[in-house]
């Protein structure tokens, strides 16, 4: 009686994913999503094929009841796709998807019922951190990811309160959500994709050097009074021209509360790019800014192209911030050929 459940094999995983909720939503037309025009945790999981489970669920009716535990659980080294089923209940825990475990598929119950939460502020973001994957290969869907450590004091080198923080390659989220009050979504390094997912944020809110889309996702500014300038919602760092790093926007939405920048720079060839994406009046009419970084701007790649809402009007963005044509933001907003993600995601729009 008090021995682990086995290993459930995937034809019954099936079943009970079509049988529970999940927070799989309407997406726009496009590429590999099924019949009903969803992406639904079913579908995903048939995408990825996996060949067994590990149930976490807090009531001890799963294989373990912590999120970490069932990591352990993966073997070393692992080559086959894994599921770990996380079941709806709020998880408090710090965890880490390290680098010899690849081939993860962390599947919840929708964003509004799976909660990873941590609280922790620290000097430095990988540190503070709620969930950080290391390894490569890694797909989220339905999961909420949190940071509800306090704000603190404007530029405290304890400041940092990051929810999570992406160093793998080959990494994708759907209909997930990233909460903190701070440095919210750490994009470190790798080619990653977000569908239809909640970022919620105050002040470079989406920053690092990873080689990334967000598609469809809603992202949420949170005014903080902390600080007399105005934040921005990516600080993205290229560092040379022959990188391959960027963050590209489509069909996004920006709104909420204060005043926010589209970006600043964080290094000399910062590359970010909106497509057909809403912009409330939270943001500013300068569109981007330079504030903490003194070098030349003649080399950032900051484009806007067919965005909309009483936050898009050009007349006055600054010179550095450019308007696409159809054919520039095609270069790297057609499918995900940006990330190459024809060669590694389950699905996409």
């Amino acid at each position: 009686m008090g021995s682990s459940p086995p290993f459930i094999p995937l034809v019954f995983i099936f079943l009970v994913l079509y049988v529970l909720q999940n927070g799989g939503g309407d997406v726009l037309a496009g590429k590999p999503h099924n019949a009903s025009g969803k992406f639904d945790a079913p579908y995903l999981t048939s995408k990825i094929n996996a060949s067994k489970a590990i149930i976490v669920d807090t009531t001890g009716n799963g294989h373990v009841t912590s999120i970490q535990k069932a990591i352990e659980q993966v073997p070393e080294g692992n080559s086959e796709w894994i599921i770990i089923h996380v079941r709806a209940a709020t998880y408090r825990e710090k965890i880490t998807i390290p680098e010899n475990k690849p081939f993860i598929f962390m599947r919840g119950n929708g964003k509004g019922k799976t909660h990873l939460v941590w609280n922790e502020s620290s000097t430095s973001n990988t540190d503070s951190a709620t969930l950080t994957v290391d390894a490569d290969n890694f797909v989220a869907f339905g999961i909420s990811f949190k940071n509800d450590a306090p704000t603190g004091v404007a530029n405290n080198k304890m400041d940092k309160s990051v929810a999570a923080v992406v160093n793998s390659d080959k990494a994708a989220f759907y209909h997930c959500a990233f909460y903190s009050s701070h440095n919210t979504l750490f994009d470190s390094k790798g080619r990653h994709y977000y569908e239809s997912c909640y970022i919620q944020g105050s002040s470079d809110f989406i920053f690092g050097r990873a080689q990334s889309i967000f598609e469809g996702c809603e992202i949420f500014v949170v005014g903080d009074r902390r600080n007399r300038m105005h934040s921005s919602v990516t600080a993205q760092n290229r560092p040379t021209e022959e990188d391959e790093s960027g963050f590209v926007f489509k069909r996004c939405r920006i709104y909420g509360a204060g005043g926010i920048y589209l970006g600043r720079a964080k290094g000399p060839f910062s590359r970010v790019i909106f497509s057909k994406t809403y912009f409330s009046m939270t943001v500013l009419p300068q569109g981007w800014t330079d504030w903490g970084y003194n070098g030349t701007k003649q080399q950032v790649v900051y484009g806007e192209y067919d965005c909309y809402g009483p936050g898009s009007d050009r007349s006055n963005r600054v010179l550095y911030g450019k308007e696409f044509t159809k054919e520039q933001a095609d270069h790297f907003t057609t499918d995900v050929k940006f990330i190459n993600g024809e060669e590694w995601l389950p699905a996409y729009i």
